[in-house]
């Protein structure tokens, strides 16, 4: 089986891509026939499930997956945790299953480029979430060190009551200013003077 496409898109850091292209790979291959489950690469798969927050899809292909390979290929249990934390959002549960594994190069470019974008959407949860909150629970939520969760947060704008060790939420006003495209306003221009004259 050809995996050129999958190892572009790997090495591209394109993991986006991922889930579409192991899916068209798996229906190509169960199309023409050809027996692919020993060397199916299971774990990219549900990772880019997981990525593109797929849960039902990851959850379909894990039902999928030979019990022989699920036993053989400790990865793809590995993947799996994390996968069953995000179904029953157990936020601090996912952090844990990402360090808890010693992830293979195949999987670790895929594994880091997830672990950073789950901590920036738990992170606008939190924003969305909450006006004060413990430093506690946002390292739990963030899954990092009170104190590294204290600096991540205070970069953001966040304040800190020491006395508390409460942090308030700080929403960033989002900037609302479009750019006019001077080609866009001088027709606008033209059609107001048509229509004056």
């Amino acid at each position: 089986m050809d995996f050129s496409v999958l190892n572009d898109a790997l090495s591209s850091q394109s993991y986006d891509k991922i889930a579409d292209i192991c899916d068209n790979l798996m229906l190509q291959a169960a199309a023409e026939g050809i027996a692919f489950h020993d060397e199916w690469p299971y774990a990219i798969h549900l990772l880019g499930h997981i990525y593109v927050d797929d849960i039902n899809s990851a959850r379909f292909l894990w039902k999928s997956i030979p019990v022989a390979i699920k036993e053989r290929t400790p990865g793809i249990g590995a993947v799996w945790k994390i996968g069953q934390r995000l179904w029953t959002k157990d936020y601090a549960g996912v952090h844990h299953a990402l360090r808890e594994t010693n992830w293979g190069p195949e999987l670790q470019g895929i594994v880091a480029a997830f672990a950073e974008n789950y901590t920036r959407s738990i992170f606008q949860l939190l924003l969305s979430a909450y006006s004060t909150i413990g430093i506690q629970d946002t390292a739990l939520f963030l899954g990092m060190s009170e104190d590294e969760a204290t600096k991540y947060v205070l970069e953001q704008g966040w304040t800190l009551d020491p006395s508390s060790q409460m942090l308030t939420v700080e929403r960033r006003a989002v900037s609302s200013a479009q750019k006019v495209d001077p080609s866009k306003l001088q027709r606008l221009t033209e059609y107001v003077f048509h229509l004056e004259h």
